[in-house]
């Protein structure tokens, strides 16, 4: 028996001699074609290779490609389980020819591989090809030998392959592998070709013409492509039930294993109606397991809604088989045994989908439990043949979280249908109703648009997570605030999409910037932000042509602000926790802001942090960035991670399931684990430096976000304290300047770096001790040096006598209004008897004025007096002091000489 392992090896290492590069299986959500859900066939990933908007290093390829059909117009999941070739999650193998070789060579590389690698018996395979490609028709004869009974022509289009209504196409042939008279059915073509005898295992497309168009007329044009290609694709399962002599997909040896893995966890034989619960399972750990790990994780929409759909749907099985506790969580292993060597990324993500699938269980159960007493409750008088209303099936959706897929499922043993119909009439009326709260008044009904929009078109679906560069669908074009159905060059617009890798502005992380383009124009993001919580609003100006509503769209994001924002993202979680080591756990983040330039961190400390703190923070946090760890993305329960110590952001709105990020060094937490079992998950949770709730997006390994520089802390309101710092090149940068700043003074200083302290603290002693000498010199020249009052010298230095009281006033130069105090108290000793006022004008204009008055005086003058009445002068109000000694101040220095006038006459 050749297993699945061998059959896509010898598949992709036949090709390989043949001069085809092995390129791997590109991710189940389509970065490069907006109209599917999911990938579903091996062309998806090379669509751009065949309609010429991208040139690869080679011009022959071959893939083993991971399809999901299970969404949208492909969407086989009610059968899965009960038929023996439909799944969920299947594998495509092809080769690929872009302008290089044609049909000959196709179909001679066909059948060299089926006949003699793989060993087919020749007389069991028959062919089909389109009813007008008599070429394939001839050559299947030359090649292979075939007599023309067993080359059939197809006149449908079932033989003639389109990319769309326009684009290439082309006549495509088909390998079918007779499984003998003992099962029914004809060969394709034949009125019983729907029987099971005849399956097809590999189709060939000869992509030869390009249909243009449509003309005026509505007619199209058909004409050659100059370079002819190739496209196949053949069901690794189908094949692989050939070659093992079986003729239900579920019998080869991959889904043995998986299934006889549920069969051991349960305890139920996979016989009668366990048979297909066990397979429904088996096919749906399958596609559960790799849609999460490529990025897609159980949600109410889009494709998280059909993932959850998938996984609830096996699970609701192993309920039926007797399950009691969560269990498909615990065959992950097996599935990773199977399937990891050949897609390494189950085994990366392998904790992840762990986690996930065990949440997801756990939350279903409650739903489950409680869903089917109502359902049984609501359904227990209708008999086989009945119809469950919609109404009430909408209810059992909307008040108690219960799927309608899962009601159908329910009630489909009893053979009772559900009126699908009614189901969306009363969704429609709530969706009226609330629509209709909503718009209500105030500032809400402004944004009345964005929530018509999303009435219409449903949320968009964030891929940025995984990718930079997608492709898009355009659903609406907004301008002016209301919707458009197109743009033109130097329109300011909004645009809304299907899909999208711009991240939208929340958790103080910035929206993205960046191009989208169309075939007919090109608009450049300048940002993207969130309205009604999950429609992804992308803000910017048409730069040249025309945008139009419907339009596929090229979306890419600004890389190197994308990066630089990650950095200082991941950079405040490091930080986060550094303060909570060094200043204590009272420490909580109250705000921050991401952008790419910086980082800016809120923070609860009532005190300001010491420059040793700082450093302290700075030191730890790039000890985690030297450890390159790993950054981790987990979906949780809400309270589950609390549980496990993850920090929930300041202001922000958490659902059920939230996103945790983990980095930094981990230590294995001694929490106690409930579950049995001995897989990984049963080890209990893993603790890392920062465990952080964050839907936003971070560096993939510590080490990527360089270096982190603090800059300062500084207090923004009571209690709340701000640290801004910078990262990767922006932190270089800094550091940079800083180092030629250095530079700089050592030069100008004469010294070494190294000695640019000292010195600069030798040079400050000797400032200070020349502005000590200087501020003396000045003070001795304000006081004039004991000139008799009265004299000729006396009136010129501002000495008189009114009253019989000796009066020393005087507008001073070069003295600060800080030493005015202790120059009135020496004037004052030298007086003996009197009052001294001075008056200095700072470099701004504003006037400072001191009165002093001797002790024996004090009772007759109040220096408080005389400084308001100066102050008066010059623009101020008020004084203060003391009798002997007081000070005021005005705007106006200017005014000076009017105020030392008011202070003498108060004497006079």
């Amino acid at each position: 028996m050749t297993g699945v392992n061998e059959i896509r090896a010898k598949f992709l290492e036949f090709f390989e001699r043949n001069g085809h590069t092995i390129v791997p299986s590109s991710p189940l959500v389509p970065r490069n074609d907006p109209t599917l859900m999911f990938a579903n066939s091996g062309m998806v990933q090379f669509k751009n290779v065949f309609v010429g908007a991208e040139t690869r290093d080679y011009v022959r390829a071959t893939t083993a490609q991971k399809c999901v059909r299970a969404g949208g117009k492909h969407n086989d999941l009610d059968n899965v389980g009960y038929t023996a070739r439909h799944h969920t999650f299947f594998e495509m193998l092809g080769n690929f020819s872009f302008g290089d070789y044609f049909k000959e060579r196709a179909i001679e590389l066909a059948w060299t591989l089926i006949t003699k690698d793989y060993g087919l018996d020749a007389k069991r395979l028959l062919v089909t090809v389109y009813s007008e490609d008599d070429q394939a028709h001839a050559l299947w004869k030359k090649i292979a030998g075939l007599p023309d009974s067993r080359i059939i022509r197809i006149p449908t289009s079932d033989n003639f392959w389109r990319m769309g209504d326009t684009g290439p196409c082309g006549p495509c042939s088909e390998i079918f592998f007779d499984h003998g008279d003992k099962i029914a059915g004809g060969p394709p073509g034949s009125t019983d070709q729907d029987g099971d005898r005849f399956i097809e295992i590999w189709n060939l497309v000869f992509m030869q013409y390009e249909e243009r168009g449509p003309k005026s007329d509505g007619t199209t044009d058909r004409v050659d492509l100059p370079k002819p290609s190739i496209d196949t694709g053949m069901g690794l399962e189908r094949v692989a039930a050939v070659l093992q002599g079986e003729h239900d997909n579920y019998e080869i040896d991959l889904f043995k294993a998986l299934i006889a893995a549920s069969v051991d966890l349960l305890g139920v034989p996979a016989e009668g109606s366990a048979r297909a619960s066990h397979r429904v399972i088996a096919d749906h750990l399958r596609a559960s397991s790799f849609l999460i790990a490529d990025g897609v994780l159980p949600s109410n929409e889009g494709r998280g809604y059909v993932v959850r759909r998938i996984m609830r749907r096996a699970m609701r099985h192993l309920q039926l088989l007797g399950a009691k506790e969560p269990s498909m969580y615990r065959l992950v292993p097996v599935l990773t045994r199977e399937m990891g060597q050949a897609y390494p990324e189950l085994i990366r993500a392998q904790s992840m989908i762990t986690e996930t699938l065990q949440l997801e269980e756990t939350r279903f159960r409650k739903t489950l439990e409680r869903g089917l007493g109502l359902l049984d409750e609501a359904s227990g008088k209708l008999t086989k043949g009945a119809t469950l209303a919609g109404d009430v099936a909408f209810k059992l959706y909307d008040t108690y979280g219960f799927p309608l897929d899962l009601t159908q499922d329910a009630l489909r043993a009893r053979e009772i249908s559900v009126d699908t119909d009614g189901f969306a009439t009363a969704m429609a009326a709530q969706k009226a109703e609330a629509r209709k709260a909503w718009k209500g008044t105030g500032e809400a009904a402004t944004e009345a648009v964005w929530f018509d929009l999303k009435d219409k078109h449903g949320a968009t679906e964030f891929l940025g997570y995984d990718t930079e560069i997608a492709e898009g669908e355009v659903r609406a074009l907004v301008k002016d605030g209301k919707p458009v159905t197109s743009l033109q060059s130097g329109d300011e617009a909004a645009l809304v999409l299907n899909q999208t890798p711009f991240y939208a502005e929340s958790g103080g992380q910035v929206g993205d910037q960046g191009m989208i383009r169309t075939v007919g124009g090109r608009f450049a993001v300048s940002d993207t932000v969130k309205r009604l919580g999950d429609l992804w609003v992308h803000l910017g100006t048409v730069t040249s042509g025309t945008i139009k509503a419907g339009e596929a769209a090229e979306l890419t994001v600004d890389h190197s602000r994308r990066t630089a924002t990650r950095a200082n993202h991941s950079a405040t979680h490091l930080l986060h926790e550094a303060l909570r080591q060094v200043l204590g756990e009272h420490v909580a983040q109250k705000g921050s802001l991401v952008d790419p330039a910086r980082l800016r961190f809120d923070f609860s400390h009532t005190k300001p942090v010491s420059p040793a703190e700082l450093a302290a923070v700075e030191t730890m946090a790039n000890a985690l960035v030297l450890q390159n760890d790993e950054v981790t993305t987990r979906l949780m329960d809400l309270d589950a991670a609390r549980a496990t110590g993850a920090m929930a952001l300041f202001g922000e709105k958490y659902g059920d399931e939230v996103r945790v990020v983990a980095m930094g060094q981990k230590v294995r937490s001694q929490i106690p684990s409930s579950s049995k079992g001995s897989d990984s998950s049963s080890a209990g949770p893993v603790r890392a430096w920062s465990v952080e709730l964050c839907g936003g997006t971070h560096v993939r390994r510590t080490g990527d976000i360089g270096l982190v520089r603090v800059l300062s802390d500084s207090g923004v309101a009571a209690g709340v304290r701000r640290l801004e710092a910078l990262t990767g090149e922006g932190a270089r940068r800094h550091l940079a300047e800083q180092d030629e700043r250095v530079r700089a003074v050592a030069a100008a200083l004469k010294v070494a770096p190294a000695e640019i302290v000292p010195r600069v603290e030798a040079l400050m002693e000797e400032l200070k001790r020349l502005e000590r000498e200087l501020s003396d010199a000045r003070k001795q020249l304000a006081l004039g040096g004991g000139v008799a009052p009265g004299s000729g010298e006396a009136a010129a230095s501002g000495m008189a006598e009114i009253n019989g009281i000796r009066f020393l006033g005087r507008i001073v130069k070069g003295v600060e209004a800080k030493d005015l105090k202790s120059l009135a108290d020496q004037a004052k000793t030298q007086l003996g008897s009197g009052v001294a006022v001075f008056i200095a004008v700072s470099d701004d204009g504003k006037g400072a004025i001191v009165a002093g008055v001797t002790d024996d005086l004090a009772k007759r003058i109040s220096a408080v007096d005389l400084v308001k009445a100066g102050a008066a002068a010059m623009g101020g109000k008020g004084g203060g002091g003391r009798a002997d000694m007081a000070q005021a101040g005005g705007p106006d220095g200017a005014n000076a000489e009017v105020a030392l006038a008011a202070a003498r006459a108060l004497l006079g």
